[in-house]
């Protein structure tokens, strides 16, 4: 059975991920097959909507299949995960850029690289089912596929605490994060994708979703994630004896202290309001270098190799990154900048 089910349905170009047994995590065939089908979809006159979504109840899209470039990265070869991240983030952006009306149906989990094929529709559907989230520092890369973007865009300090922490959102808090735009119960979704088809209008009545608990979480989210650097928002924390400032100290212990300082600066960098090419060349001066400089192939290591969830990062504590560590990651690449040409190359 194909990874992907890609086919023109009344007035709809559909794409559907099709391995709910591995959560629809994608891998690098389908990110060429989506790229292929938009290209040929924005010159189609018989396509006037592109409506994305999944099979299975327990994800939308988990994340990238990275198993692979764990084998390959851990030989020295780091060609073929450039090489993925570098077609990846062309397809994120011909989505998000896409000349057609487009809406997603976001299931349960939609993660990492499921951010990218789900949170860069024009219309993005979340029901009572949804788990988002941009997991990466956890694994030794930074928010990616676009999603520094969504990030920076985000209310207050919302950006650097949901990139740092990948605390996962539900309907209400993807809303008020900027991943989602409209609740709709999942017991509704069939019909409306029906509706979608038949009438070629990306249009959804809008519904109250349950309540999430971003929007309480705010005012301390706010105070303590406004510093400069990592450093600041670790000793804000530390300095407060309170649930919120525990709790969050203990997940940040947990995930790569580079790639989260990196997080913090990149979405400095980029300002409010990034275009995606922007912020996707951003990421990309990371991911270019993460598996020979940074923590990706140490926490792919424990997260999916071992799986004993005891990475050994290469900096001892969040707030132990020197400056100049997070200048050298971020630093542009030159001839090896990600450009968006027509074709891949």
């Amino acid at each position: 059975m194909s990874d992907i089910d890609i086919r023109v349905q009344g007035r709809a170009g559909r794409i559907t991920l099709t391995r709910p047994q591995a959560l629809n995590a994608l891998t690098y065939e389908m990110c060429r097959t989506i790229d292929a089908a938009l290209r040929a979809w924005g010159q189609d006159d018989a396509v006037q909507v592109v409506l994305i979504d999944a099979e299975g109840p327990r994800a939308f899209c988990s994340g990238g299949d990275i198993a692979e470039m764990y084998a390959t990265g851990t030989r020295g070869d780091y060609s073929y995960g450039r090489r993925f991240w570098r077609d990846e983030y062309r397809m994120n952006a011909r989505l998000f850029e896409f000349p057609k009306p487009t809406v997603s149906f976001l299931q349960g989990f939609t993660m990492g690289g499921g951010v990218g094929v789900g949170c860069h529709a024009g219309l993005r559907v979340v029901g009572e089912s949804a788990q988002i989230a941009m997991p990466e520092c956890g694994i030794g890369l930074i928010p990616d596929v676009g999603g520094t973007m969504i990030l920076a865009r985000a209310p207050g300090r919302l950006g650097e605490y949901l990139g740092c922490t990948g605390a996962r959102m539900g309907a209400a808090d993807a809303i008020l994060a900027g991943f989602a735009d409209v609740y709709l119960p999942e017991a509704e979704w069939e019909a409306a994708k029906a509706r979608i088809v038949e009438t070629g209008r990306a249009e959804l009545a809008a519904q109250t979703p349950p309540p999430g608990r971003l929007a309480s979480l705010r005012p301390a989210i706010d105070r303590h994630f406004a510093g400069e650097t990592l450093g600041d928002i670790v000793r804000s924390l530390q300095a407060e004896d309170s649930d919120f400032a525990r709790d969050t100290l203990k997940t940040l212990r947990r995930n790569s202290p580079l790639s989260m300082a990196c997080t913090v600066e990149a979405l400095h960098r980029l300002g409010d309001a990034p275009d995606i090419r922007t912020a996707l060349a951003m990421e990309y001066r990371f991911t270019f270098r993460a598996m020979e400089k940074a923590d990706f192939l140490e926490g792919i290591r424990a997260a999916i190799i071992d799986k004993d969830r005891n990475p050994t990062w290469r900096h001892a504590a969040p707030d132990a990154v020197p400056a100049v560590e997070v200048s050298a990651m971020l630093l542009p690449l030159g001839a090896d900048a990600l450009t968006f040409e027509e074709k891949n190359t």
